[in-house]
This record gives C-alpha cells, sequence and structure tokens, in this order.
C-alpha cells in the first residue's frame, strides 16, 4: 500500500470515529470543544499534502493523536475505560487518560515543529533546533491551559468535564509536564528514524 492509500484509509478511519463519538457523546459540548483541533488540522492537512506533504511517519502521529482526542471527547478524559484499566493496574485513585492526550500534546508537536524547522531551513544548529521545538511545545502547552481557564470562566460548572481536573490541584503543571516528557521522548527515541523519513521525500 503507497503513501498516498495510507493516508486516505487515516482520513476514514478518523471521519468514521468523529462521526460514531458525536452520536454516542457523554457530552455534546464537551465532546466539539475537544475534538475542536481536529476539525481544523484535517482541512489543512487535505490542502498541504501535495504542497508540502509530510513523512508518513507524522501523518501516522497525527492520526494517533487526533484518536486520543476524538476517545478524550467522546467519553470526556475522566471517564475514558482505558484510563480506567490504567488506574487499576498503576493502583491509581484518578482516571490518567488525560495524561496520555497531553503527553500526545507534546508528541506530536514536537515531531511537526521538528519537521517543519528542518525542512524550511529556519534555524542552524542541531540544538538551538531542539531548544526552540521544545519551547513551542511548551507555549502550545501552556496556551492549551489558558484555553481552559478562558473555558471554565466562562462556563462556570459546566467546564468540569472539559477541564477533567478530577479534583487534582497540580493538574496544570503536571499536564504541561507530561507534554514535555511527550516532546524529549519523540525527540530523543524518533529523532534519527524521522531524519530518514525527511531525507527520503
Amino acid at each position: 500500500m503507497d503513501k498516498k492509500h495510507i493516508l486516505m484509509t487515516g482520513f476514514i478511519i478518523i471521519i468514521l470515529l468523529l462521526l460514531y463519538s458525536g452520536i454516542y457523546a457523554y457530552d455534546r459540548v464537551t465532546w466539539l470543544m475537544e475534538i475542536f483541533p481536529i476539525i481544523i488540522v484535517l482541512p489543512v492537512l487535505i490542502k498541504t499534502y501535495k504542497s508540502f506533504p509530510l513523512t508518513t511517519l507524522l501523518y501516522s502521529v497525527i492520526f494517533l493523536h487526533m484518536i486520543v482526542l476524538i476517545f478524550g471527547g467522546m467519553y470526556t478524559y475522566a471517564r475514558v475505560p482505558l484510563g480506567f484499566e490504567i488506574a487499576q493496574w498503576l493502583e491509581m485513585d484518578r482516571n490518567p487518560y488525560d495524561k496520555i492526550g497531553h503527553f500526545m500534546q507534546g508528541f506530536s508537536p514536537a515531531l511537526i515543529s521538528y519537521e517543519v524547522l528542518i525542512r524550511g531551513n529556519y534555524i542552524n544548529g542541531k540544538k538551538m533546533l531542539l531548544f526552540i521545538v521544545v519551547s513551542i511545545v511548551l507555549a502550545i502547552s501552556a496556551t492549551y491551559e489558558l484555553i481552559e481557564w478562558g473555558a471554565a470562566l466562562w462556563m462556570g460548572q459546566g467546564a468540569d468535564e472539559f477541564l477533567g481536573t478530577q479534583g487534582y490541584m497540580w493538574d496544570t503543571q503536571s499536564d504541561m509536564f507530561f507534554a514535555l516528557i511527550g516532546a524529549i521522548i519523540a525527540l530523543s527515541v524518533f529523532r534519527k528514524i524521522h531524519d530518514k523519513a525527511i531525507r527520503r521525500l
């Protein structure tokens, strides 16, 4: 199966999951807020496919991130069944699925930033490149936390499902920390594979 067919398959799976999750969403407003980034990103990926195609690795990571968002939106992050399984396995008193979401919020943007910056020759020097990528990830994570804060002020008690703090007072800080972990793992574990994929384009 060539790259085009892999991408088409990925798009179809995402669209079907969006439809399914929307129909069976626990809270429709929360679902819409959680999957809103997908509504923005999917058309961008389609529009830029010919003019600026990404590596298959990056498309795969983006689709995986979308799936995490979809299930978080469908059940709300505090109610995702996988999270309860992880909590039971690790003997935790809260559903940790939101941390998977924030890990991906670091992992995916790190690889996206890395690929765009390399292919655009925007930065000279590997160390500076890595520093800028991690800084971008933390900026995105901080911006998302500000959006959550804004949602809490706007929606009041109704924002609880979107925030998914589950009473954890350090939720904001730990969310950003998991995004940082995601970025570091993406850059340290996948950088060589990603470099090869970029060179093949």
